[in-house]
């Protein structure tokens, strides 16, 4: 008799950070099921993933689709707070060998005294609301191992993007203004440091640790080891859409004064430094290396966004701050 292949529940599944690990588990043969409410979007599910379709925030919905089942791991991607996480592991609790909760590492203390950040580096962020209910969630299932050795596994992923984001602030809007060869809005003085990781160089990570009893009760970033600093994430997508880039630093307080919404993510993670010590995932993922530098994933999204210029959202509101933050401070610039 073979061996059965690892039953794998993804809560989630077709999102930026998500898809790319559900493809890889496929590939490597895990039985692979993703709850999603129907809505695939630019990411349609892998040939031979299950999918079953259900409203994650709606408990009974939830309840039946899984009704009678159990799996080797859950990857849960979409509790954001802890109500969320509670009404998901109200109908999980029991059905599951190992929950991975998908965090963020935003959640690390900001600003950050030391670096590089590593697991032990305190949670605390009094800048960004997304990030203090990471936390909370976090506290949550850290009491749910201690008390009960709930087989958890925290993963916080840290701007984990693929060819469908933007990277800059200001949404598309920003990103449209740069493959125009425009001004673009740079926060700060565009010289702090800043990690971005490819998904498919997450999902590597990830994915390693699905069913890995070595990392229950851990917390672990995956993250790249190349860090750039914001005027050169800029210079690469310029390279990769053959333009000009036209720089106009603003400070991270006047955009959150302009866009709280924004400006809540500047100062509360992209405003500050970010470099992270990868050596646990590397312990626990023999192996573990990103492959796809930024000047390659600008390529991508460059590429991807020309292409799909038409599908882009139109954000009038957005375009008109940028515009007013550009005329206010593109005439203090030397």
């Amino acid at each position: 008799m073979g061996i059965m292949a690892m039953r794998v529940l993804f809560l989630g599944g077709t999102g930026v950070i998500s898809y790319a690990s559900v493809r890889l588990a496929a590939e490597r043969g895990y039985q692979v099921t993703v709850v999603n409410r129907g809505r695939t979007g630019s990411r349609p599910v892998p040939d031979g993933v299950e999918v079953l379709t259900a409203d994650v925030r709606d408990q009974a919905s939830l309840a039946a689709a899984v009704a009678g089942r159990t799996f080797d791991t859950v990857c849960d991607f979409l509790s954001f707070t802890p109500d969320h996480l509670e009404q998901s592991l109200r109908v999980l609790d029991g059905a599951t060998g190992q929950y991975i909760f998908v965090s963020s590492a935003s959640a690390y203390q900001t600003p950050v005294r030391r670096l590089p950040i590593t697991e032990s580096t305190p949670l605390a962020n009094p800048y960004w609301q997304y990030s203090r209910d990471n936390i909370a969630c976090e506290e949550l299932l850290v009491r749910r191992w201690r008390d009960e050795q709930f087989p958890v596994t925290i993963v916080r992923p840290s701007h984990t993007y693929d060819q469908t984001m933007t990277i800059l602030g200001g949404r598309h809007a920003m990103l449209r203004r740069l493959l125009r060869g425009d001004e673009v809005i740079v926060h700060g003085d565009g010289t702090s440091l800043w990690t971005l990781t490819h998904s498919s160089d997450f999902a590597q990570g990830f994915v390693g640790l699905v069913g890995h009893a070595g990392a229950f009760g851990q917390a672990v970033h995956i993250t790249s080891d190349e860090w750039l600093t914001w005027d050169e994430i800029v210079a690469c997508l310029a390279r990769a859409a053959q333009v000009e880039p036209r720089i106009v630093h603003v400070p991270s307080d006047a955009i959150h004064a302009a866009d709280p919404d924004w400006g809540d993510g500047l100062l509360g993670d992209k405003a500050n430094c970010t470099i992270f010590d990868n050596s646990l995932i590397r312990r626990l993922v023999p192996g573990f290396a990103c492959q796809i530098p930024f000047s390659v994933g600008a390529h991508q999204i460059v590429a991807y966004h020309r292409e799909h210029t038409a599908q882009q959202p139109r954000q009038a509101e957005t375009e008109q701050t940028i515009a007013a933050l550009l005329e206010r401070y593109r005439i203090s610039q030397p």
